[in-house]
């Protein structure tokens, strides 16, 4: 019997040396792990056939007669008479007898089926199987009773301990991950700052660099920033001075340029005279139910009480919708009390033959919710277009926040108020210069109806434009003046 031997790493190498030599026919008897990788013993496939010839002589010369009562395929349970019909299977010589009762076991006896012959090649072709599985169950005994796998295989205490060192091991995991997390922050914070400070520096070389090649325009500048116009608006108010022009040249252009950029309207033909609907909307404390007062009592002068109508939404002060009936019966013109949406457009409907009517609405924060409620009440009641009130006390950048909250499609320009209280009009003309506003009127005082005035476009430049004295604490120097644009640029 010509056994081969084949010794490889891994089975599959193993393997791969069998069928290299033997062919994809050759049988595998055994496999077995050893030191150093898995040694198998396989037979060619010729040496089968030899092996089935020799079978029915071995099987006639040891085997004992059968007895004459025994039934044609069937014999002692031996050995050798299931190696002969093994052999017989495999020769493909007779088909197997149907199952027939053993008179001498009383019992069921199913032919005998031969075990499935491992060859090399079939081995080869179960790739989804792991390696243990081409190594024998005696081998596979033997590794599992091996020092070096027990060794490997956690013992019950060790078990017991797995979750809790799993445990530890993420608490330490996310320990550094919020360590490195917070290096990160602070690395960023460092290198942001780092890129700030070398953009100031760039900004001042080149706020510098102005200075010296258009002096009159850096100087302008710093006088835009001090009256209280925002960085954006002055550096593009800047940019129409020229190079080589003085300071009164300077000042002159940018006066000419802040004049056709506002728009103040010259007269109240578009408000009084052609009529409609409007309702007066800003934040608390701005002066609407005055300033509703104001333009109704302009308008009963022009075009009489009977053709105007007042409407007041404001239920939640004390004393608003007193005050606009007092108004009104001063006036001589109705005034109607709504609640919501729906009785504001009843009324509406009830008051469409009027050429006028003015709608006093509740004063509320930009950033309280209820604005967008009031604006969406608004446009839901038919054609009515909003006046937006600003103070012109405020800051620019609080200007441009209310702006922003009150802006629609309906908005039909603003009223400047309390401007006899501020100290420029630099914030409000630029707000409304940046976001195109008409400006209908200006207020300055609680007279009614005498502190309403239509814009006048001089004295509106003439306010914006007035810095401050030298000795003020407000007046920015050139070297401050430079740090601002630089921050700005930033």
């Amino acid at each position: 019997m010509n056994v081969k031997r084949y010794f490889a790493r891994t089975a599959r190498d193993a393997l791969r040396e069998l069928k290299a030599e033997l062919g994809a026919d050759a049988i595998v008897l055994s496999n077995r792990a050893m030191d150093g990788g898995v040694e198998i013993l396989a037979l060619p496939a010729e040496a089968v056939g030899a092996l089935q010839s020799t079978a029915p002589a071995t099987r006639a010369t040891h085997m004992p007669p059968a007895p004459a009562s025994t039934p044609a395929g069937y014999g002692d349970d031996t050995d050798d008479y299931r190696v002969s019909l093994s052999a017989q299977r495999m020769a493909g010589a007779a088909a197997a007898p149907s199952p027939e009762r053993n008179p001498r076991a009383n019992a069921t006896v199913r032919p005998f089926e031969p075990p499935r012959v491992e060859t090399a090649d079939y081995l080869m072709r179960r790739n989804d199987y792991p390696e243990s599985i081409l190594i024998s169950g005696d081998a596979r005994r033997a590794q599992a009773a091996s020092p070096s796998v027990q060794a490997g295989m956690p013992r019950p205490a060790e078990a017991a301990e797995a979750p809790a060192a799993r445990s530890r091991g993420s608490a330490l995991d996310d320990e550094r991950i919020r360590t490195l997390q917070e290096t990160n922050r602070k690395l960023m914070d460092e290198l942001t700052g780092i890129r700030g400070m070398i953009e100031r520096q760039l900004a001042g070389f080149a706020w510098g660099e102005i200075r010296r090649t258009a002096p009159a325009r850096a100087e302008i500048v710093g006088e835009l920033l001090e009256a209280g116009f925002s960085s954006a608006l002055s550096r593009s108010l800047a940019d129409t001075v020229s190079t080589d022009a003085s300071l009164d040249e300077a000042r002159d252009s940018v006066r000419n340029a802040l004049g056709r950029d506002l728009r103040a309207m010259s007269s109240d033909a578009d408000l009084i005279d052609r009529g409609g609907v409007f309702a007066l909307v800003g934040p608390t404390g701005v002066g609407k139910t005055t300033t509703t007062a104001k333009i109704a009592a302009r308008f009963v002068v022009r075009h009489g009480a009977d053709k105007l109508a007042l409407i007041t939404t404001d239920g939640y002060r004390i004393g608003a919708q007193e005050q606009l009936r007092i108004y009104g019966r001063i006036l001589g013109v109705p005034v109607f009390p709504v609640r919501d949406g729906a009785e504001l457009r009843q009324a509406l409907s009830e008051l469409r033959n009027k050429h006028m009517v003015l709608i006093d609405t509740v004063g509320m924060s930009q950033r309280d919710r209820m604005v967008a409620q009031q604006a969406a009440m608004l446009a839901g009641a038919g054609s009515v277009r909003r006046l937006l009130l600003l103070n012109a006390t405020c800051r620019g950048d609080t200007l441009d926040d209310v702006i922003r909250a009150y802006k629609g499609p309906d908005l039909a320009g603003c009223v400047f108020t309390k401007v006899d209280e501020a100290a420029s009009l630099a914030p409000a003309i630029g707000a409304a210069i940046a976001h195109e506003l008409d400006i209908f009127y200006v207020t300055n005082g609680q007279r009614v109806p005498e502190d309403l005035h239509l814009p006048n476009r001089s004295y509106l430049l003439h306010r914006a434009l007035k810095g401050d004295g030298a000795d003020s604490p407000w007046h920015l120097r050139a070297d401050e003046a430079a740090l601002m644009m630089a921050a700005a640029e930033r």
